[in-house]
């Protein structure tokens, strides 16, 4: 018997969405670039430890600023922590502002220094990186008086690194929210190069030698065993996870999820079909999520986020550039 051949509506159906997919795929990779190429310039114009206030992007104040004291509108701190193989400069050039210009004491802690490289930073082991963390939260608390803060982070900073804190350094006692935005809770396979690299003889261990945390995070490790031993999250804490599915990092991107009492798990493309983010993307110049991040921190005056907070991290970018 003979198939009937396809309806020529359909075939014409089928021909635009496989176009339309192409497209979001190429335009994601254009994006990425060029919030690659931007972050990196930033980086590049600035020492490690420079004075924040002297940034592109940055306000003259609010970022960092030890004086700073909580409003009644938002009585914690908010940290913000980098990725790996960035550092605050490149990593918040639209965040740090973002949230300052809302009214929050903005600290961003620089960690994970390794071997003395400059710039690209987040490699150490992350339990080293955690012990920066608390040394810098408690610094901050006694300069502000706080009695919590609030973490935003991105990667690293927005998974492994704040959860291993919480979890096994007393952290708990000390954090009232955690975002993760395309945060490394459950390692990834980068889609599917660590796994490759899992399955060659001595692959990991070289790659170790040049960035532990690289090797912490992916899937399967021992660190993640004994992250996840017991559950994701702690009581105590409010979790937000902000995530998209063009991830190409964090593979697959449901790994960024967390389960467990107040959770709540955002997927960008659920609030703005056209968001063509990926890993880095979200992390830096996505207004849409930097919108649900600053939803989540202050729930009773949250807004809808909606596409048109793309329009604002373009926006930071141009500017920030001008």
């Amino acid at each position: 018997m003979r198939s009937r051949p396809e309806h020529p509506r359909t075939l014409r159906s089928d021909l635009r969405e496989h176009r339309w997919h192409r497209l979001r795929h190429r335009a994601a990779r254009l994006l990425a670039a060029a919030a690659l190429a931007a972050a990196a310039a930033v980086a590049a114009a600035a020492p490690a430890h420079a004075d924040p206030s002297s940034f592109p992007f940055s306000p003259s104040s609010g970022i960092d600023d030890f004086a700073c004291r909580p409003s009644a509108e938002h009585p914690r701190p908010l940290v913000l922590l980098h990725g790996t193989f960035l550092n605050p400069t490149a990593q918040w050039p639209i965040g740090g502002p973002y949230f300052a210009a809302r009214g929050y004491c903005v600290f961003e802690l620089d960690y994970g220094q390794y071997d003395d490289i400059p710039l690209v930073h987040g490699l150490a082991p992350i339990e080293d990186s955690a012990r920066q963390l608390d040394g810098y939260v408690d610094r901050v608390l006694a300069a502000t008086g706080a009695h919590q803060v609030d973490i935003v982070g991105h990667s690293q900073g927005g998974g492994a690194l704040p959860r291993y804190y919480l979890k096994f350094l007393g952290g708990a006692a000390k954090v009232h929210m955690l975002v993760g935005i395309a945060p490394t809770n459950h390692g990834g396979t980068a889609s599917g190069v660590f796994t490759l690299a899992q399955q060659v003889p001595g692959a990991t261990e070289v790659l170790g030698t040049a960035c532990p945390s690289c090797v912490e995070q992916m899937v399967g490790s021992d660190f993640n065993e004994k992250l996840d031993a017991g559950g994701d999250t702690v009581p105590g804490v409010r979790y937000t996870t902000i995530v998209t599915r063009l991830d190409e990092v964090m593979t697959p991107y449901t790994n960024q999820f967390l389960v467990g009492p107040d959770v709540r798990n955002v997927v960008v493309q659920d609030l703005c079909p056209l968001d063509v983010s990926e890993h880095v993307l979200v992390g830096t110049v996505d207004g849409v999520a930097l919108h649900e991040a600053a939803n989540a921190l202050d729930p009773q005056d949250a807004t809808p986020t909606t596409c048109a907070d793309l329009l604002g991290g373009v926006t930071g970018v141009v500017t920030g550039l001008l």
